[in-house]
């Protein structure tokens, strides 16, 4: 049977150093079709990118999200925010997810593959979901980027709630959205190429 390697409590991960996040010097959002062709130059020379998706919260019963609203994906030098309401964003973005041999990783990602199919009409390819590698190296069911960085990193990854619940749909997002958007990428880059993936 394969050892299981313990993994941090929440008491024990709040009293790690915190995980050097980036900062909006390092944080490019994209909401034009020109600024996605950049980011398209930028990010398709990179072998790997952190990846995930955020969409505007649904608090009414029967209420569907028609998210994902913003897309995000991470270099470990540079991360990308895509927001998906200019059409011509939104089919560089589908077009990058669509790109085979360039590994998308990230945690928990089966929602954010049915939205993107949904949203963008494209089967993302490459997609890694780190939780899976981690369970196949022996740690607990969903490690989660909390896990994985004090796990890897010895650091401790900090999600503001607030912003994990705020309006992705608006046309305007705030700094601390964009922070915490771009640094769930990030992170998920991070611990990819800690992994030796």
């Amino acid at each position: 049977m394969q050892e299981r390697h313990p993994t941090p409590d929440k008491d024990a991960i709040a009293l790690l150093p915190p995980f050097e996040r980036l900062g909006l010097d390092r944080i490019t959002l994209v909401s034009t079709g020109a600024q996605a062709q950049k980011a398209y130059a930028a990010l398709t020379a990179a072998p790997a990118w952190g990846f995930d998706t955020e969409s505007k919260p649904t608090f009414k019963v029967g209420e569907v999200s028609d998210g994902p609203h913003i897309l995000q994906l991470s270099t470990p030098e540079r991360a990308w925010v895509f927001q998906l309401h200019d059409p011509a964003c939104r089919a560089v973005a589908a077009e990058l997810l669509a790109l085979g041999g360039i590994a998308k990783a990230g945690f928990g990602l089966g929602d954010d593959k049915k939205r993107i199919v949904q949203k963008l009409g494209v089967q993302p390819q490459g997609i890694l979901e780190l939780n899976t590698i981690f369970r196949e190296r022996g740690y607990r069911k969903d490690m989660g980027v909390k896990g994985a960085v004090a796990v890897l990193f010895h650091q401790r990854f900090m999600k503001s709630k607030k912003a994990a619940t705020s309006n992705w749909a608006n046309a305007h997002l705030t700094e601390s959205q964009l922070v915490y958007a771009a640094n769930d990428a990030y992170a998920a880059i991070r611990v990819f190429d800690a992994l030796g993936l």
